[in-house]
């Protein structure tokens, strides 16, 4: 690191001028000086691309204007407009912390990283991008983008799922800060401009990249290499059955439990396979029909889903229903109605796709 250390005067300067000729422009939250939607923004772009978090946050910052209205919203009707963007816990924070600014700071965001760092959700870095783009402070950012800008260029060839390895690459980043606070937006949003423009996982765009010609990586042919990451999540193989119960207009949803994947959501009724599935079935009236089958993919685990369906008979008594309610935990709702609650994307769109 001590190499890289000398490199340090010119990445400010290089990475401000690339930024001023080449970085994204257009992006709904670039510019702004307000940290609730730049809070909002770099929430959602975690682990989503850029376009699909675009088009959530102009939903959201429509529906909930500052951060009192998100603070006072059901959790209900923030999870329903999350929906389909993945990685709920991120919207279960995102309420959670807006109460917290709303309850602890009069509904104003702290102006320090070190303050925005303890509310509910906000990590270091993300703390860090708040602080420099709303208040010029020196803070320096290390997602997942910056962080293989930073290995690559350095040649920081240590294993960075190790805590200690972090910690140093987070003092390296600290070290290339510009001098001028005043330039703090414009170095943070370039960084991160570059990481996912050019510095790309694969393929990168070196010739593209103003820090290619000190970049240790590119000179010793190792931006394949790194950054260095040993232990890697092996993923999983998970199948389950999911009940689409239906009568007429309705169908039976069921509140997930607070924990695990879809934390909180309403979905179908979840069966382990398709024979305890067929057993449940077995008890009601109607006809059951198994549909083809949905591959979901999750961060640690492919998902086999097999809906299976089952329409009761029109005629089925009220209190046949509410039994069959009961059993399963759930709730009838008008089929229109369920499209508007917080359903992961997978029954959405099967949902929907029965609805037309």
């Amino acid at each position: 690191m001590t190499r890289a250390a000398s490199r340090a005067a010119p990445v400010a300067a290089r990475v401000l001028a690339w930024q001023r000729r080449h970085g994204r422009r257009g992006l709904p939250w670039q510019g702004l000086r307000d940290p609730y939607r730049v809070w909002l923004s770099e929430v959602m772009l975690q682990q989503t691309q850029v376009a699909t978090a675009a088009a959530y946050y102009e939903r959201f910052v429509a529906r909930y204007r500052e951060v009192a209205a998100l603070a006072t919203a059901p959790l209900d009707d923030v999870l329903a407009l999350w929906s389909g963007l993945g990685y709920y816990s991120r919207a279960r924070n995102l309420h959670r912390c807006a109460q917290a600014v709303l309850a602890q700071h009069g509904g104003e965001f702290p102006r320090t990283s070190a303050e925005l760092a303890q509310l509910p959700g906000i990590g270091r870095s993300t703390a860090a991008a708040i602080a420099a783009f709303c208040f010029d402070e020196r803070a320096a950012i290390l997602d997942g983008n910056v962080e293989r800008v930073l290995a690559r260029y350095s040649g920081f060839a240590v294993d960075l799922a190790t805590t200690a390895a972090r910690r140093e690459l987070w003092t390296y980043a600290e070290s290339l800060l510009p001098e001028r606070a005043a330039d703090m937006p414009a170095y943070t949003q370039g960084l991160m401009d570059l990481g996912a423009t050019v510095c790309l996982a694969r393929q990168p765009l070196c010739d593209a990249c103003p820090l290619s010609e000190r970049c240790v990586a590119r000179i010793g042919g190792r931006t394949a290499e790194l950054p260095l990451r040993l232990r890697r999540r092996r993923r999983g193989q998970r199948s389950h059955v999911l009940l689409w119960l239906r009568h007429r207009d309705d169908v039976l949803l069921w509140r997930r439990p607070e924990r695990g994947v879809w934390a909180g959501l309403w979905s179908l009724p979840q069966f382990d396979d398709l024979r305890a599935a067929r057993a449940a079935a077995a008890r009601w009236p109607g006809r059951c029909r198994a549909l083809p089958q949905i591959h979901h993919v999750l961060t640690h685990f492919d998902w086999q889903l097999l809906p299976l369906r089952v329409e009761l008979p029109p005629r089925t008594a009220a209190a046949r229903r509410e039994s069959i309610a009961a059993e399963l935990d759930g709730r009838w709702i008008d089929a229109t109605a369920a499209l508007r609650m917080s359903l992961p994307a997978p029954v959405r769109k099967l949902l929907a796709a029965g609805a037309a």
